[in-house]
């Protein structure tokens, strides 16, 4: 299971009214902070989101995938806050080969353990990133589970909008999907392509996925544990 989040950092809040930093002036800044929400997941309607930070994942499960868990993972981040610094994190232990690919607007980003670090992040600011994630699940009789998160977008104490979307792909030869968690809902939808999954997710707070699938030959009865954090 992969822990994925985007938590902002700023640095040097505390102090007198002269020793406010500039950036924490700036009306789309303040205008987040105005509309804190504390993490309880809530779906928005995608016009809510425009211009706001986009999360977009290419997650492959291959045979191989069954065996260990580990599923290879393309991540890019967009819109990312213009804050002096910030840090994307992964579960310590479910991540694997973390590589930079591409970064724009950034001042200096690199690899730190299991977190991608970010230093003098500018406006429209975009870093992409490559690694293996274990985040499939052997459920035993033949059935897995793919549970990503939790997504979000962190700032001091709040969260704030965010557009998360997968492209899952799967060998529909060997497996096929089985259920989900959210359900399709207004903020949440899924398209199942027959070998691949489109998730469009636009919402504030915690986001968690899970994906069920199952072998063709394996036994797909029987219910599953809830997807929650734990």
């Amino acid at each position: 299971m992969c822990l994925l989040l985007l938590s902002i950092a700023p640095q040097g809040i505390a102090g007198t009214d002269d020793d406010w930093p500039d950036w924490a002036e700036q009306p789309d800044l303040m205008e987040q902070v105005a509309a804190v929400s504390d993490g309880e997941l809530r779906f928005l309607p995608a016009a809510d989101t425009d211009g706001e930070h986009a999360h977009l994942n290419r997650i492959s499960i291959t045979e191989d995938s069954l065996d260990g868990g580990w599923v290879a993972l393309e991540q890019c981040h967009e819109n990312i806050d213009a804050v002096p610094a910030a840090q994307i994190m992964f579960r310590a232990g479910g991540i694997r080969d973390l590589t930079i690919e591409s970064s724009r607007n950034i001042g200096r980003a690199w690899v730190e353990g299991h977190s991608v670090q970010l230093k003098d992040v500018g406006r429209d600011a975009v870093l992409c990133i490559r690694a293996e994630s274990q985040a499939l699940r052997d459920m035993g009789d033949g059935r897995y589970r793919l549970r990503n998160g939790p997504y979000m977008r962190r700032f001091l104490d709040g969260y704030y909008p965010m557009r998360v979307t997968l492209d899952i792909q799967y060998p529909a030869e060997v497996i096929q999907v089985m259920g989900q968690s959210p359900s399709i809902q207004p903020g949440f939808d899924v398209t199942d392509g027959g070998s691949d999954l489109s998730v469009d997710a636009t919402f504030e707070g915690r986001l968690v996925t899970c994906f069920d699938f199952c072998r063709h030959s394996g036994d797909c009865s029987g219910p599953l544990p809830a997807c929650d954090e734990r």
